[in-house]
C-alpha cells in the first residue's frame, strides 16, 4: 500500500511538473493545457467539473490558471495537493525571470540582448493586441457590455482614474443589474475559518515582518505591501492588472522605467507559468536600484511571495463554497461585468504600451509624433499583421520579433 501510495504521490509531481514547464500562451493555452493532461488523457476530473472549478476561479482575484490548478490539486489530495500543483505551476517561470533577471541588468548592454529585448516589445504590443481582440469578441456581445467597456477606457485613459475603483464599479453595476434570483451564501464553517486565518497568517506575517523590523519606507518592505494590496485586486486576469502595476512601478515608486517594464513583460510573455510574473521583475528592478544584486534577489522573491501567496488562500478557504457561489446570478452578473470592464483595461493598456515603445521623451516645443521610431513602428505593425490578421500565437510572435530585433541591432538600427 506504501508503494502505491509513492507511486501515485510520484505520478502527481511529474504530471504537475510537466504542466508547470509547458505553460506558455498565457491564461488560455494554460487552461487548455490542464485540459487535455488532466481531463481528457488522465481522466482525473471530468468535464463538468473542470468547468466548475475553472468558473469559480475567474470570480477571484489572481492569476486563475495558476488557481485552477491549486483547486485540482487540492481535490486529488487536499491542501497538499494543492500545494504541490499551485508551487510546480509558477515555480519553472519563478527560476527563468530570476535567470533572465540576472542577465538583465548584468549583461544588459551586449548588442544581442539589447536587440532581443527592442525585438520583443513589438511583439508585447501585438500579444496585448490579441488578447484584446479575442476577449472583446466573447465579452461584448450586448450594449450595456460594450458601454462598460468605453466607460473603463475612457476612466482610466483619460481622467486617470484608480485601476480598483474601475473593477468595483463594473462588478457594483453588474452585481445590481443581474437577473434572478440570489443565493443566499452558505455560513462560514469553522474549519473554513481556520484556514482562511492560518494562510492569511501565512501570507501577511512576513509582510507585517519586513514592515516592523526595516521600515516602511525600506524597498523590501514597500515591494511587500504594494504586491500584497495588488493581489486582492487583481480581477479579471493579469492583462487587467498591468496598467496599473506599469503606472505604480514606473510614476509613483519610480522602481524601474516604462521601456524596463515592457522588458519584463516581454520576460513573462518568453517564460512558462502566469503573465502576472512580471511583478517579479518588476520587484527585481526595485530591490536592483535601492541595493545592487543581493537587494534585487531579495525584493523579486518578496514579490512572488505577495503576490501567490494569497491564492492558496482564496481557494482553500473558498473551494468548498464553490458550488454555491457558482449558481448565484447576482454573482455572476458582476463577473460579465468585470469581464467586459477588462477589455477597456486592455485596451488602455495596449495604448499606453504603445506610446512608450514607439515614442521617445516629449521635449517642448515637439509634436509627439516627432519622436516616433521608425524601425520600432515597422515591426509593430509587421507583428500586428501576424498576430491579428494571420492569428499567429505567442510563440510564433515572441521569437519573430526576437530575431528581428537582434538583425536590426546588429545592422546599426535599433
Amino acid at each position: 500500500m506504501d508503494g502505491q501510495t509513492v507511486s501515485a504521490g510520484e505520478r502527481d509531481v511529474a504530471v504537475w511538473a510537466k504542466i508547470g514547464l509547458l505553460s506558455f500562451g498565457g491564461p488560455a493555452g494554460q487552461i487548455a493545457l490542464m485540459h487535455r493532461e488532466l481531463v481528457e488523457t488522465r481522466g482525473w476530473i471530468d468535464e463538468a467539473r473542470f468547468l466548475h472549478a475553472l468558473n469559480f476561479c475567474m470570480l477571484l482575484p489572481g492569476p486563475e490558471a495558476m488557481q485552477l490548478a491549486t483547486y485540482i490539486g487540492w481535490l486529488r489530495s487536499g491542501w497538499r495537493g494543492g500545494m504541490l500543483a499551485g508551487g510546480l505551476f509558477v515555480l519553472p517561470g519563478i527560476v527563468a525571470i530570476m535567470a533572465l533577471s540576472w542577465v538583465y541588468v548584468l549583461a544588459g548592454n551586449v548588442g544581442w540582448i539589447e536587440g532581443v529585448f527592442f525585438g520583443l516589445k513589438a511583439a508585447v504590443i501585438a500579444i496585448v493586441a490579441q488578447a484584446l481582440v479575442r476577449i472583446g469578441r466573447k465579452a461584448l456581445k450586448t450594449w450595456g457590455a460594450r458601454a462598460i467597456a468605453v466607460a473603463a477606457f475612457g476612466a482610466l485613459f483619460v481622467f486617470g482614474v484608480p485601476f480598483p475603483l474601475v473593477v468595483l464599479a463594473a462588478a457594483l453595476v453588474g452585481f445590481l443589474t443581474a437577473k434572478g434570483e440570489a443565493v443566499a451564501l452558505p455560513p462560514a464553517r469553522v474549519s473554513t475559518t481556520k484556514v482562511a486565518l492560518v494562510w492569511l497568517g501565512l501570507w501577511l506575517g512576513p509582510v507585517l515582518a519586513l514592515v516592523l523590523v526595516l521600515g516602511r519606507d525600506h524597498v523590501l518592505a514597500q515591494v511587500a505591501v504594494y504586491f500584497s494590496q495588488m493581489a486582492v485586486l487583481t480581477f479579471g486576469g493579469a492583462y487587467a492588472v498591468l496598467a496599473w502595476v506599469a503606472q505604480a512601478a514606473v510614476e509613483q515608486f519610480g522602481w524601474l522605467t516604462a521601456p524596463q517594464m515592457l522588458d519584463g513583460l516581454a520576460m513573462a510573455e518568453t517564460t512558462p507559468g502566469p503573465l502576472i510574473m512580471v511583478t517579479q521583475f518588476v520587484g527585481f528592478m526595485a530591490g536592483w536600484g535601492a541595493g545592487g544584486l543581493a537587494m534585487a534577489t531579495a525584493a523579486a522573491l518578496v514579490s512572488v511571495w505577495a503576490t501567490f501567496a494569497p491564492c492558496f488562500l482564496w481557494i482553500f478557504a473558498g473551494a468548498p463554497h464553490a458550488e454555491r457561489l457558482r449558481g448565484n446570478p447576482a454573482l455572476a452578473g458582476a463577473l460579465a461585468a468585470v469581464t467586459a470592464a477588462v477589455v477597456g483595461v486592455i485596451a488602455n493598456l495596449a495604448l499606453w504600451f504603445a506610446i512608450h515603445a514607439l515614442f521617445g521623451q516629449v521635449e517642448s516645443g515637439w509634436p509627439v509624433w516627432a519622436t516616433l521610431d521608425l524601425w520600432a513602428a515597422g515591426l509593430t505593425a509587421l507583428a500586428l499583421l501576424a498576430a491579428i490578421g494571420l492569428k499567429a500565437g505567442p510563440g510564433a510572435l515572441i521569437l519573430g520579433a526576437a530575431l528581428a530585433g537582434v538583425v536590426l541591432r546588429l545592422a546599426g538600427l535599433a
